[in-house]
Protein backbone atom coordinates (compact mmCIF):
# COMPACT_ATOMS: atom_id res chain seq x y z
CA UNK A 1 0.00 0.00 0.00
CA UNK A 2 1.22 3.89 -0.53
CA UNK A 3 0.24 6.28 2.41
CA UNK A 4 0.28 9.96 1.52
CA UNK A 5 0.07 12.49 4.16
CA UNK A 6 0.15 16.32 3.95
CA UNK A 7 0.62 19.08 6.69
CA UNK A 8 1.61 22.51 6.52
CA UNK A 9 -1.63 24.24 6.44
CA UNK A 10 -2.75 26.84 8.42
CA UNK A 11 -3.99 30.62 8.74
CA UNK A 12 -1.86 33.19 6.88
CA UNK A 13 -2.36 36.64 5.71
CA UNK A 14 -3.10 38.09 2.31
CA UNK A 15 0.16 38.97 0.20
CA UNK A 16 2.17 36.24 3.00
CA UNK A 17 3.36 32.97 1.75
CA UNK A 18 3.26 29.25 2.79
CA UNK A 19 4.73 25.74 2.12
CA UNK A 20 2.52 22.62 2.35
CA UNK A 21 4.27 19.31 2.43
CA UNK A 22 2.96 15.86 1.40
CA UNK A 23 5.25 12.64 2.46
CA UNK A 24 4.86 9.05 0.84
CA UNK A 25 7.12 6.83 2.73
CA UNK A 26 7.72 2.99 1.92
CA UNK A 27 10.62 3.33 -0.86
CA UNK A 28 8.52 3.91 -4.08
CA UNK A 29 8.31 7.48 -4.08
CA UNK A 30 11.32 7.71 -6.49
CA UNK A 31 8.65 5.88 -9.05
CA UNK A 32 5.10 8.24 -8.26
CA UNK A 33 4.30 11.27 -10.02
CA UNK A 34 2.45 14.10 -7.57
CA UNK A 35 0.19 16.65 -7.79
CA UNK A 36 -1.68 18.94 -5.99
CA UNK A 37 -5.52 19.47 -5.83
CA UNK A 38 -7.74 21.80 -3.10
CA UNK A 39 -11.33 22.19 -2.74
CA UNK A 40 -12.86 25.06 -1.63
CA UNK A 41 -16.89 25.29 0.66
CA UNK A 42 -19.29 24.95 -2.09
CA UNK A 43 -16.63 24.40 -5.56
CA UNK A 44 -15.63 21.87 -7.46
CA UNK A 45 -12.33 20.51 -7.01
CA UNK A 46 -9.16 21.89 -8.76
CA UNK A 47 -6.05 21.08 -9.79
CA UNK A 48 -3.26 23.20 -8.54
CA UNK A 49 0.11 21.82 -9.43
CA UNK A 50 1.62 18.33 -10.70
CA UNK A 51 5.22 17.50 -11.10
CA UNK A 52 6.33 14.07 -12.52
CA UNK A 53 8.44 11.39 -11.18
CA UNK A 54 12.14 12.87 -11.82
CA UNK A 55 11.03 16.69 -11.38
CA UNK A 56 12.11 17.28 -14.95
CA UNK A 57 8.36 18.50 -15.93
CA UNK A 58 5.49 20.26 -14.26
CA UNK A 59 2.33 21.87 -14.87
CA UNK A 60 0.51 24.97 -13.15
CA UNK A 61 -3.19 25.93 -13.25
CA UNK A 62 -4.01 29.28 -14.46
CA UNK A 63 -4.81 30.67 -11.37
CA UNK A 64 -1.35 30.05 -9.74
CA UNK A 65 1.17 30.24 -12.48
CA UNK A 66 3.90 33.06 -11.14
CA UNK A 67 2.98 32.30 -7.82
CA UNK A 68 3.05 28.44 -6.54
CA UNK A 69 5.97 26.22 -6.97
CA UNK A 70 5.60 22.22 -6.53
CA UNK A 71 8.76 20.90 -6.56
CA UNK A 72 9.98 17.51 -4.47
CA UNK A 73 12.87 15.57 -3.08
CA UNK A 74 13.34 12.12 -3.90
CA UNK A 75 16.00 11.69 -0.64
CA UNK A 76 13.13 12.78 1.98
CA UNK A 77 10.29 11.16 0.07
CA UNK A 78 8.19 14.35 0.04
CA UNK A 79 6.85 16.76 -2.43
CA UNK A 80 6.45 20.70 -1.41
CA UNK A 81 3.83 23.32 -2.64
CA UNK A 82 5.36 26.62 -2.18
CA UNK A 83 2.55 29.31 -2.02
CA UNK A 84 3.07 32.95 -2.95
CA UNK A 85 1.39 36.24 -2.90
CA UNK A 86 -1.36 34.44 -1.41
CA UNK A 87 -4.58 35.79 -2.17
CA UNK A 88 -8.34 35.31 -0.35
CA UNK A 89 -9.64 32.81 -3.30
CA UNK A 90 -6.33 30.54 -2.34
CA UNK A 91 -8.27 29.60 0.77
CA UNK A 92 -9.47 25.62 0.63
CA UNK A 93 -8.45 22.13 1.72
CA UNK A 94 -5.16 21.34 -0.46
CA UNK A 95 -4.94 17.61 -0.77
CA UNK A 96 -2.03 15.74 -2.29
CA UNK A 97 -2.21 12.70 -4.77
CA UNK A 98 0.48 10.21 -5.48
CA UNK A 99 0.25 8.51 -9.43
CA UNK A 100 2.46 5.43 -10.65
CA UNK A 101 4.47 5.48 -13.45
CA UNK A 102 3.46 4.40 -16.43
CA UNK A 103 5.35 3.59 -20.04
CA UNK A 104 4.73 6.78 -22.07
CA UNK A 105 4.27 10.47 -21.84
CA UNK A 106 3.61 11.66 -18.84
CA UNK A 107 -0.09 13.17 -18.14
CA UNK A 108 -0.42 15.87 -15.34
CA UNK A 109 -4.03 15.59 -15.26
CA UNK A 110 -4.70 11.89 -15.13
CA UNK A 111 -8.77 11.04 -14.90
CA UNK A 112 -7.67 9.14 -11.61
CA UNK A 113 -4.97 9.51 -9.66
CA UNK A 114 -3.71 6.36 -7.61
CA UNK A 115 -3.64 7.58 -3.67
CA UNK A 116 -4.68 10.54 -2.12
CA UNK A 117 -3.67 11.70 0.89
CA UNK A 118 -6.33 13.36 3.46
CA UNK A 119 -5.91 17.34 2.91
CA UNK A 120 -4.58 20.14 4.92
CA UNK A 121 -7.26 23.09 5.53
CA UNK A 122 -4.95 26.89 4.20
CA UNK A 123 -6.93 29.66 5.17
CA UNK A 124 -5.76 33.26 3.63
CA UNK A 125 -7.49 36.46 5.93
CA UNK A 126 -6.67 39.90 5.74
Amino acid sequence: QVHVVESGGGLVQVGGSLRVSCAVPGGTFSKLHLGWFRQAPGTEHEFVAAINWSGGSTEYADSVKGRFTISRDNAKNTVYLQMNSLKHEDTAVYYCAADRWRPGDWDPRPLEYDYWGQGTQVTVSS
